[in-house]
């Protein structure tokens, strides 16, 4: 199953760091976006988290959580998230639920060789627990700022 624009999403339990587990149903009321990065400590997964960290307090305004998602372990991602200063949580997705659900999963190709791995993608859950917006294959310049920029317009709204 992959989701739609306009799905709801279902409840998924995921640890995240700082020992919380990603719990949709626990963020009702709020909206949520989850980034998709390759790989914890890359050049651009690490300014992709520095871009959404930059604006976290304005998403906060906008009553939104920001998540970090890859399949790298939970030792992995806290290391990162320590090192980097990130204020947000970042949910280790060892089993693939969350990256199957949404379907970020892809062949890629890195030096002539191809593998699967994760196309940086990001999803914005409304309040009610609805999908809402996507961008695949994300390019970071500008990218935490486009989605903040998405979240203001339909609060306003």
């Amino acid at each position: 199953m992959s989701l739609s624009i306009g799905d709801t999403v279902p409840n998924l339990c995921v640890p995240a760091t700082s020992r919380v587990e990603f719990n949709l149903n626990q963020t009702n009321g709020q909206f949520v976006v989850l980034y998709f990065y390759p790989k914890d400590a890359t050049p651009g997964c690490t300014t992709e988290g520095h871009d959404f960290n930059a604006l976290l307090s304005q998403f906060g305004t906008l009553n939104c959580k920001i998540f970090g998602v890859s399949r790298d372990s939970l030792k992995k991602h806290e290391n990162f998230k320590a090192k980097q200063g990130y204020r947000f949580e970042l949910i280790s997705d060892e089993g693939e639920d969350l990256c199957n659900l949404f379907n970020v999963i892809k062949l890629k190709k890195l030096y002539g060789k191809e593998y699967m791995g994760i196309d940086r993608s990001t999803f914005v859950i409304d309040p009610n627990g609805t999908l809402v917006k996507e961008w695949r294959t994300v390019k970071v310049t500008q990218h935490a700022q486009e989605v903040l920029d998405y979240i203001a317009r339909i609060t306003v709204s």
